[in-house]
């Protein structure tokens, strides 16, 4: 007796994401497809595809919004616990690195733009300020970066002198300054102006100059260099 052959949609939902990639690839899935096979099973009383749908929904069909959502959040979700949260966060966080990865081993930056470009997925989705430098040298090809502060929903602590530091092991000739707020307001503060000046004038006693100061958002930015800051 010959075997029958299950099409599509005749596979159980349980079973269908794993077999529809190995049958028509990748690219076919949808996001909520994708999801469960992440997560491997949902509950007794709902299938892992019908769990994907349910969070995606919540989150508007976004997977930029679910990318927001911390381990508590995604485990209020019944069916989801720890360890399916963070299989979730990782994968997301993957895509997200795999965006912000560079074929150029030292990009050039040499206008707000390039920077941004370059730098916008890693202030993406931050729900804390982060303060950061680029180490640029003569041609304004990046040498370093590094993180400078870290802190709370409007202010980051900011040590000039490990800008100091960075700047001479990487014999830089110039430097880009970079810090995010999470409110989405793209304005600068005063006291990111006068944090501005207080680096700008310390970096002119080692010859080495401050190129720009970007305000990242999750969608724009914001130029010292390009509003006639600096």
């Amino acid at each position: 007796m010959r075997e029958h052959r299950l099409v599509i949609r005749e596979w159980s939902e349980a079973d269908r994401p794993r077999e529809k990639l190995m049958e028509l690839g990748r690219r076919s899935l949808t996001n909520a497809e994708l999801m469960a096979i992440l997560i491997g099973s949902g509950s007794p009383d709902e299938s892992a595809v019908s769990l994907c749908r349910r969070i995606l929904s919540g989150a508007n069909n976004s997977l930029d919004n679910i990318a927001k959502l911390e381990v508590k959040e995604l485990c209020r979700y019944k069916g989801i616990g720890e360890a399916k949260a963070i299989s979730i966060m990782a994968a997301l966080e993957l895509g997200r690195r795999r965006r912000e990865s560079e074929p150029e081993s030292k990009p050039l930056l040499n206008s707000s733009r390039r920077v941004y470009d370059y730098f916008r997925f890693t202030m993406q989705d931050l729900e804390h300020e982060e303060f950061w430098v680029l180490y640029l040298n003569t041609a304004c090809k990046l040498q370093d970066k590094q993180l400078i502060g870290r802190g709370g929903n409007d202010f980051t602590p900011v040590d000039v002198r490990f800008i100091l530091k960075f700047a001479l092991q990487n014999t830089a000739s110039s430097i880009i300054l970079m810090h995010n707020h999470p409110s989405g307001t793209l304005k600068a503060s005063q006291a990111d102006k006068q944090l501005t000046k207080q680096i700008v004038s310390a970096t002119a006693l080692l010859d080495i100059s401050v190129s720009d100061h970007l305000i990242f958002t999750n969608n724009s930015y914001y130029s010292f260099r390009d509003e006639g800051l600096l």
